[in-house]
């Protein structure tokens, strides 16, 4: 849209953008799930090229090991990483994550950071700063990852979460740099179904400093990713935690999901980040 007489920017180019992330298979997911579930490498780079043609800036990533569990092997995240830049070189955020998924311990979840040094990583409080005694550690290495200017994403499962993250952060845990924050809605729901209104108690305890995004289990992740757009934040989509079109259909692929979203994005006035807006004004 062009510029007013003012210099300003009206309508959809004068909101901020809005990062769209897929996660394609999560760490418990396999093909019986869905068939198009990606796991192998080629399958990881053929999701991340379909879904930067629907919208997405940025791929959530696990990997596996030779029977299918979940993994934090560092050559295991190489070769998929190197698979994607194959497919969208650099026009994609590529994020490892951390979760340990009842495997692995903290010291085992930072070693696989310092070893791989991927361009971005999702940390779930929770795991690495359980409690007072882990904290020490979890500081030296939230420290390492800005020395060595990797992008944190903070995973947060309640507003309890948030509130703890803010005084981590106010007693130096955590950097006192503006974060970028996941918020979880629906994953201890007893069906796993989320609602756009769990979002409200996460944003009533944010630090307005920080950036966030949602991700949401169950068919209403459409909607809650719709909401986030609305209230100015971010939404990660994809089979890791939803198969499902708002519609109630079963999506063909990953990228169904993030077209969708791209899709809500658009009806609230926000335009969608590309991984230049991302990585400058969102990561």
């Amino acid at each position: 849209m062009a510029a007013t007489g003012s210099g300003a920017m009206t309508g959809i180019e004068a909101s901020p953008p809005c990062l769209i992330m897929v996660a394609p298979n999560g760490a418990r997911r396999s093909k019986a799930d869905h068939p198009a579930l990606p796991i192998s490498p080629a399958e990881l780079a053929d999701t991340a090229a379909a879904c930067f043609e629907a919208g997405a800036a940025a791929i959530h990533l696990h990997v596996r090991d030779r029977d299918g569990r979940h993994s934090l092997d560092a050559d295991a995240y190489r070769a998929a990483l190197d698979a994607i830049r194959g497919a969208v070189g650099d026009r994609m955020v590529c994020q490892v994550t951390t979760e340990a998924v009842g495997r692995y311990a903290p010291a085992e979840q930072m070693a696989m950071v310092r070893d791989l040094r991927p361009e971005a990583v999702s940390l779930a409080i929770r795991e690495l700063a359980p409690d007072a005694a882990s904290e020490p550690e979890a500081a030296r290495f939230f420290d390492w990852l800005r020395g060595e200017r990797i992008r944190p994403q903070y995973i947060l499962y309640d507003a309890a979460d948030v509130c703890r993250f803010n005084d981590l952060k106010a007693r130096g845990v955590v950097p006192e740099d503006s974060a970028f924050l996941l918020f979880v809605l629906g994953r201890y729901a007893a069906d796993q179904q989320s609602e756009p209104r769990e979002l409200l108690p996460f944003l009533a305890a944010l630090d307005a400093r920080d950036r966030w995004a949602v991700c949401a289990f169950g068919r209403r992740e459409s909607v809650c990713a719709l909401t986030a757009a609305a209230l100015g934040g971010h939404s990660r989509v994809g089979f890791e935690n939803n198969f499902h079109l708002a519609s109630g259909k079963v999506a063909e692929d990953n990228a169904a999901l993030v077209a969708e979203a791209v899709a809500a994005t658009g009806q609230v006035g926000r335009r969608v980040a590309d991984a230049v807006a991302a990585r400058g004004e969102v990561l």
